[in-house]
């Protein structure tokens, strides 16, 4: 066997972007390490770059971590970008240079890259350019550029002009209309592997946003699959904010054209998408636009859900995420096992008395979100997980399945260092983020056939390999309440229980598995959430079964909540959500 080649670093922390000029060095050098990066990546851990957190610190927890149980092979680094490219060059044919007067074309630019191997390079013909240095100069290393998205006399590209479809008068929309003609539809891209992330415009109208939340660091990952890179308003009723002259709804009427076309070259399997509404920059009434930020990404959620595609959810806050593309190499046992609470146990615990009926007690369980997004999961775990508190207290860690693709690695060392009060559940719907309600017809914005026989075998493999037996959260949003053959399907690949919003009782048996109506969050600090979660218990009396979310909190924060409501409730008693689970079903015997 040959030895592992070793691990070339790449520090980013010393990029600034004060000005316009800072802006685009550092647009550039993101947009082309990220790149090429996934290139180099696809096949073997080779570039890490250090980017994320106060001076990369979660980038050299996450290499340390990994160092500590399976990278091996000694590691390098490297001065600049500059040398970077020097060291991967075999790996990189060209570039692509994309036009900064439409900033969707560096999206455009990111799926070409990804496709074809290519760096992708704002057009900018200054003599300290990154285009002009990697592309013109003498010096440099003379890239052959292959793609270039404007016209040969440097007229803009967009609106189009050609044959191939029907322009929609927007360049932003015809840009990734372009796109899907001629790299999704012709099998070009993954069509299982989408990426929502903020396009350029960030140079124009940075808004006070620091460049790591630019989310090109995100971008490696989705470069190495092959993914299609959009960034589309979902509303149909207002043109998007960043492209005012379109028609009204065009952002999202291309949304969906794109989503189709992915649809049908993935035959109706589900389509993991990365990124979220970029609340933060556009699309929403935090930067002057009409729709709510909550409605706007409940909206992008039911348009997702009825083509079949599901969301990692990279949401402002903590959504800058780096070294995907490394992390998608972790080793994965073939499954990791949960040992489920048998009667037996909650015997030895008192939470059944002699003749095996449920001993009268408030049991509340903690949904431990909210961890549908990768770069959540990626951005937590170093503050929380060595908590020396963690374990006294069950949660219910709530980490997608659908991490996996970018960060098994967050997934199989939360595992491997469990400890007895931690348990783990699905998180949002199951495999991922999306409306359960609109799996079903009649789909509103597809009018596509039911995609829940699908959607049930995805989950079940998922389960499965995982461990799950049950899913903590299912959001309906605005989408209608699950079908009865949707909530059977739910029974089925989630057996010890269901947790949802629209459910008609409070607790119910569906084929013999637990339907449990959410209690609701628990918010802002301990003191505040003991409350919460006091308000949410019945009175005393009769057993009665709570499930409370919390979003972010880490074992210290719901340590300190639930014993401070143990004192307002002497009849609390915390468990994890499968004995909160099995318990319910015994009271129902």
């Amino acid at each position: 066997m040959l030895a592992p080649l070793p691990l070339v670093t790449l520090d980013l922390t010393g990029l600034r972007a004060a000005d316009e000029k800072g802006r685009t060095v550092v647009w550039d050098t993101l947009q082309a390490a990220s790149a090429l990066q996934g290139i180099v990546n696809r096949k073997e851990p080779r570039l890490y770059l250090f980017a994320i957190g106060d001076g990369a610190s979660l980038d050299r927890f996450w290499l340390k971590n990994l160092e500590s149980r399976w990278l091996k092979g000694g590691k390098t680094s490297v001065k600049d970008l500059d040398e970077a490219l020097k060291t991967f060059r075999s790996s990189i044919k060209g570039a692509v240079v994309w036009d900064p007067r439409i900033p969707a074309t560096s999206n455009v630019a990111s799926t070409i890259a990804g496709v074809e191997d290519l760096i992708p390079l704002r057009y900018d013909p200054s003599p300290d350019s990154l285009y002009t240095r990697w592309t013109q100069s003498s010096e440099g290393p003379k890239l052959p550029i292959l793609g270039k998205l404007m016209n040969g006399d440097g007229s803009p590209m967009f609106p189009w002009k050609g044959t191939d479809f029907r322009s929609t008068g927007s360049a932003k929309c015809d840009a990734y209309l372009w796109a899907a003609e001629n790299y999704l539809k012709k099998g070009k891209c993954d069509p299982g592997t989408l990426a929502y992330y903020p396009d350029a415009v960030w140079l124009k109208t940075p808004r006070d946003i620091p460049w790591q939340r630019t989310l090109l660091t995100n971008h490696d990952y989705f470069v190495a699959k092959r993914a299609f890179f959009f960034d589309l308003s979902p509303w149909d009723d207002t043109p998007a904010q960043d492209d005012p002259h379109q028609m009204p709804g065009e952002d999202g009427r291309t949304l969906r054209a794109v989503l189709r076309k992915a649809y049908d070259l993935n035959r109706g399997d589900f389509i993991h998408v990365g990124g979220f509404i970029p609340w933060d920059q556009k699309y929403t009434s935090h930067t002057g636009s009409p729709n709510e930020p909550v409605p706007t990404e409940w909206r992008y959620a039911e348009v997702l859900s009825n083509f079949n595609a599901y969301m990692d959810a990279d949401a402002a806050g903590l959504h800058a995420m780096a070294n995907a593309s490394v992390f998608t190499h972790e080793p994965l046992k073939a499954s990791y096992p949960q040992k489920m609470p048998t009667e037996a146990d909650l015997r030895a615990k008192g939470y059944l008395d002699a003749s095996g009926k449920v001993v009268p007690k408030a049991y509340a369980a903690i949904y431990g979100g909210d961890y549908d997004a990768a770069s959540w999961l990626y951005t937590k775990l170093p503050e929380m997980w060595d908590e020396p508190e963690r374990g006294s207290i069950p949660v219910g860690w709530a980490f997608n399945p659908a991490l996996s693709r970018r960060f098994p690695t967050g997934l199989a060392w939360t595992r491997d260092t469990a400890r007895a009060g931690d348990v783990f559940i699905a998180g949002d719907s199951g495999m991922g983020y999306l409306n359960p309600g609109y799996l079903t017809p009649p789909r509103p914005y597809s009018h596509l056939p039911s995609g829940l026989p699908a959607w049930e075998k995805l989950n079940l493999a998922e389960y499965k390999k995982w461990g799950l037996g049950v899913t903590g959260f299912v959001i309906d949003g605005y989408a209608p309440p699950m079908a009865p053959e949707t909530l059977r399907a739910y029974a089925r690949f989630s057996p010890n229980g269901v947790v949802a919003q629209k459910l008609p009782e409070r607790l119910q048996l569906i084929d013999g598995v637990p339907f449990l109506r959410m209690s609701g969050d628990l918010t802002e600090n301990p003191t505040n959430g003991a409350k919460q979660l006091v308000s949410y218990l019945p009175p005393a009396g009769p057993a009665s079964f709570s499930i409370a979310r919390t979003i972010l909190w880490g074992p210290k924060g719901i340590k300190e909540m639930a014993d401070l409501a143990k004192v307002q409730r002497p009849d609390l008693e915390m468990v994890d959500p499968y004995t909160l689970f099995l318990l319910a079903k015994i009271s129902l015997r």
